[in-house]
């Protein structure tokens, strides 16, 4: 919910205050619902899902994790986003460190998401259902390519998304080694996506660790140039100072995070800054409720972490805009 108070005489000095909660958690109880092949009916992979207790109806979003990395690493933010009434559905991608194609996982993520028409309601609590007429797809790193892969038709499904996410999405390891299928044109706003998109991008995701390891969220194949061929309308944000895996829960395997570079401040502030302008986004896509999402880009300080750049373009006028020339 946003506000805004004490508003002055607009003839003499406007003073305008704006309020959001979203990047604290939610007031709905949140369960964890770990769903396997016990199932019946049973999932095409593994899928953790985070739901409200509270008896109601809720938009669906899927979450698709980076390389290498495990659903359950994103439980926090998962939560969070859950608690402000949304059914956060998570698959675990088969784990390979072999670097190939995406078409597996895109193949995957398409078979959970036609999953959850009958799948979804068997697993949540009595009184908690699923509106699959608004289904949100994010994914984080290399999931964030498996999001876009499969909005843009390199996958089939019988449900149809309302909403992208795309979390420090990452396309490769450089502008001419792509990952298959390679759907970065270098093209401003060509991507076949007429949904609205969100992309929030990290500051330090380009920087390497050290001299072993290379960025993690390499120039020309991450966020920036996901958000460049987006088409209106079309949401951007960059946590300044943090890097490509701080979103993950703190117990994260060290082993892995430390192939990132990442920020010096406490992980905690990042995990709510991500979910909450993620929260924003879908409250003002899937429910219609845009306060919180024009109170952030109004004042972006207002997130528990440093936002630069902050950016959109909107359907009704095809031009960039940022926190200084406010489009809503």
């Amino acid at each position: 919910m946003a506000t805004s108070v004490q508003i002055m005489n607009p003839s003499t000095e406007v003073l305008e205050t704006a309020v959001t909660t979203v990047f604290e958690p939610g007031k709905l109880a949140v369960e964890v619902i770990p769903v396997d092949h016990d199932t019946n009916p049973t999932p095409p992979i593994p899928i953790l899902i985070a739901s409200p207790q509270d008896a109601g109806t809720y938009p669906v979003a899927m979450l698709l994790h980076g390389f290498c990395l495990q659903n359950h690493f994103y439980e926090q933010v998962l939560k969070h986003i859950a608690s402000f009434g949304f059914i956060m559905v998570a698959p675990q991608f088969h784990i390979s460190i072999m670097a190939k194609g995406d078409t597996e996982d895109i193949a995957a993520a398409a078979e959970v998401t036609d999953w959850l028409a009958k799948g979804l309601p068997s697993v949540l609590s009595k009184g908690v259902e699923p509106n699959l007429s608004k289904i949100a797809l994010a994914g984080h790193s290399r999931g964030g390519h498996t999001a876009f892969s499969l909005v843009l038709g390199h996958g089939k499904t019988n449900l149809k998304f309302s909403a992208l996410i795309g979390l420090d999405p990452v396309a490769g390891t450089g502008k001419y080694l792509q990952i298959s299928p390679k759907i970065l044109t270098y093209e401003p706003s060509s991507f076949d996506i007429t949904m609205p998109v969100l992309v929030i991008g990290t500051g330090l995701g380009e920087e390497k660790k050290n001299i072993l390891f290379p960025p993690c969220a390499p120039k020309d194949v991450n966020h920036r140039e996901f958000y460049n061929e987006c088409k209106a309308p079309c949401y951007y944000f960059v946590t300044k100072d943090y890097g490509h895996l701080d979103m993950l829960d703190d117990d994260a395997p060290k082993f892995m995070t430390c192939m990132c570079k990442d920020g010096n401040n406490c992980k905690d502030m990042m995990r709510r800054t991500v979910a909450g302008i993620i929260v924003a986004f879908l409250k003002a896509v899937l429910n219609e409720e845009d306060g919180d999402l024009r109170v952030i880009l109004k004042d972006p300080k207002l997130a528990p972490t440093t936002l630069d750049p902050v950016e959109h373009r909107l359907a009704s006028a095809e031009r960039s805009s940022n926190h200084k020339d406010l489009l809503i």
